[in-house]
């Protein structure tokens, strides 16, 4: 079996990929670079390029092969080697008559954990998309516990309106639903530490992102002063990335995303190093319906997988892009027994979804300054 052709779509902000073998084997990823899909999909086309008539079974010298080529790194070329990556195991999967779960060591557990995303914006909305959550049988869901206008609220106003959400949420669901929180990136250290200090009685499943990932160090300092679970890691790409907020920052969940962390190869690599800590996995996910059904497979076989973020699928655009997504039943994603990660690409479907370049300017603060620290 060779590699005969590689076929790309970007549908409203996500990108695909399709490799097809020369049997008629196919094969599907999702790049999730959704900031700039285009950069990822010229580098999909050139690994193309380079990659039509190999074997697409060796999964592991094509990852070392595209990610050593040039010795360049970043987003767009994980975005890249992430979504080939998982094309390839789908043909693996596919070719052998197994789910690819099976081949990377077989079940773990019967079912995934659904962690549900809290949408809309400002306290009612998310308070009242809790309780949607918890009535549609959800155990943990997440936030971000931000008011609509927080890029011009005062240090004393954001801290306490910040705040202010988490109780109302905690209240709204009780104490048996886990709650994680998510901060964006949005505070810098003295701000995130003094939140984390104010909501610690609300016993939040985990603290993610409270800074900008632009320093493991600056991480670290935070969670030397916080008491609350520390997860990291949805805009890092490598295990060497990884082992360093591992070791350096003693967080406690590491955040991967199979598409831009480097597919199955490489994300089962950062469980285990994870696991090496006795730190869990709850990978990120930009939710796009191949990107879900790539984290339950890894999550049907990896022992230190936790929760998976998870929006309703159906949909559209995501419940256009694929012929059948992967089921939710009472707030677990059903572990699938199909060949290959367990969906298809709808061709007809992604055509009613053209490219659609994602977010306008960042906020900014009354001084007209970035608000994105």
């Amino acid at each position: 079996m060779r590699i005969e052709k590689f076929e790309t779509f970007i549908c409203d902000t996500f990108l695909m990929v399709r490799i097809t073998a020369d049997d008629g084997t196919q094969g599907i990823g999702e790049s999730t670079f959704w900031g700039f899909p285009q950069a990822s999909e010229s580098i999909i086309k050139a690994f193309g390029g380079f990659m039509v008539g190999e074997d697409p079974l060796r999964t592991e010298h094509h990852w070392n092969s595209m990610y050593r080529r040039f010795s360049f790194r970043g987003a767009a070329l994980a975005g890249a080697i992430g979504a080939i990556d998982e094309a390839l195991w789908d043909i693996k999967g596919k070719h052998y008559q197994a789910p690819v779960w099976e081949l990377l060591g077989g079940r773990v557990r019967e079912k995934v954990r659904a962690m549900v995303l809290l949408d809309g914006k400002g306290r009612d909305a998310l308070v009242e998309s809790a309780a949607r959550a918890k009535r549609d049988g959800f155990t943990a869901i997440k936030l971000t516990p931000f008011p609509p206008d927080w890029p011009v609220e005062r240090y004393p106003n954001l801290i306490r309106a910040c705040t202010d959400i988490i109780a109302a949420v905690r209240e709204t669901i009780g104490w048996d639903m886990d709650m994680g929180v998510e901060i964006h990136r949005n505070m810098v250290p003295p701000e995130a530490i003094v939140f984390a200090q104010q909501i610690e009685k609300f016993l939040p499943y985990f603290l993610e992102d409270p800074i900008a990932p632009d320093s493991v160090l600056s991480m670290a300092e935070v969670n030397e002063k916080i008491r609350l679970p520390l997860a990291v890691g949805e805009r890092n790409h490598t295990i060497w990335e990884f082992r360093e907020y591992v070791e350096a920052t003693g967080c406690h969940f590491v955040r991967p995303d199979v598409s831009l962390g480097g597919g199955f190869t490489h994300v089962k690599k950062i469980a285990a190093i994870a696991e090496s800590h006795h730190q869990r996995v709850i990978p990120h996910n930009f939710l796009g319906p191949v990107a879900t059904a790539c984290c339950v497979q890894l999550g049907a076989c990896t022992p230190n997988w936790d929760l998976q973020e998870y929006v309703r699928e159906n949909a559209p655009p995501r419940g256009d892009l694929v012929k059948r997504v992967t089921e939710l039943k009472d707030g677990y994603l059903v572990i699938p027994e199909t060949p290959g990660i367990g969906v298809e690409l709808d061709e007809e479907g992604m055509s009613k979804h053209p490219f659609r370049q994602h977010g306008g300017p960042p906020p900014l603060k009354d001084d007209g300054s970035v608000a994105l620290r």
